[in-house]
């Protein structure tokens, strides 16, 4: 559901220029702009993805649209975008909102934790299906995750743990190169996607562990893909629509690959999948 930007809480790391930023819902967001660094592309590859990974039931951030009217800009003037020495006001409009989790002033999310600790990650088997997701994806990026502890029942429903029992949950975030970035190019590459951890990929012994999501991949439905194009602001394609539909074409064309595309990141980092042996092995 689209919401407004209220309050600036800070600015966040990386080559987009994210905000965090306090929205009317009472909730806070990761905000990428539409003019942002990297391309507008990189928020239609964003929604996609969101959509995408509800449907495959891999743990990401509810996602929306967010409005920064001139109220909200003239307001709060740091909000904005750094190109060198000159600074670049941000467009007034609907831009990408990632929810974050909780309230930032009293919430701790990390965005690294050591391998003793990577262990007692209760949903860590989403790595697995996360590196499905970003082969098919034709990600360009490494793996992004953060961590919180949280109730499970809340954040994990289908958790059979207590209701009230405190664990450690991951989200995969920042999807904005999928589909090579803003270049709109299904790439081939089994060195990207991985998360930099191999920790979260010990378990893996078989191809079929990669299930359901190879299954759920590879009998995508296209009624998944029209809805997210239908959410997308008609400002964020700004005449690319074509080209849009050409590139999930290619997409829906690409499902059958995934186990191939999987399969060439355990020949390429055989030491990251330690025990997974070819079927023949």
């Amino acid at each position: 559901m689209p919401v407004t930007a209220r309050r600036l809480v800070r600015k966040m790391r990386g080559g987009a220029q994210a905000h965090l930023l306090e929205a009317a819902d009472g909730h806070f967001y990761v905000v990428k702009f539409l003019n942002n660094p990297q391309h507008r592309r990189i928020l239609v590859n964003e929604w996609i993805s969101s959509v995408f990974l509800n449907y495959l039931g891999l743990s990401a951030p509810v996602c929306t649209t967010i409005e920064l009217d001139e109220n909200f800009l003239t307001a709060n003037p740091e909000v904005g975008i750094q190109m060198g020495s000159e600074s670049r006001r941000v467009e007034p409009g609907w831009h990408f909102g990632s929810r974050y989790p909780g309230d930032p002033s009293r919430s701790m999310v990390y965005d690294f934790l050591p391998d003793t600790i990577l262990g007692q990650v209760e949903n860590r088997s989403e790595f697995s299906g996360m590196l499905a997701f970003d082969q098919w994806m034709g990600n360009a990026d490494a793996r992004q995750s953060i961590f919180f502890r949280a109730k499970l029942r809340e954040w994990l429903p289908a958790h059979e743990a207590h209701p009230l029992r405190l664990g450690l949950v991951t989200q995969m975030v920042d999807h904005g190169f999928v589909f090579g970035g803003p270049a709109w190019k299904l790439m081939d590459s089994p060195l990207l996607g991985l998360y930099f951890r191999p920790k979260v990929y010990k378990d893996i012994k078989r191809l079929e562990d990669f299930d359901p999501w190879i299954s759920r991949i590879q009998n995508f439905p296209e009624s998944v893909i029209d809805r997210a194009i239908r959410e997308i602001p008609s400002s964020w394609l700004a005449g690319d629509e074509d080209a849009l539909d050409n590139l999930l074409r290619q997409l829906i064309r690409r499902c059958r690959r995934v186990p191939e595309l999987l399969e060439g990141c355990r020949s390429a980092k055989p030491d990251w999948f330690p025990n997974w042996r070819r079927s023949k092995d």
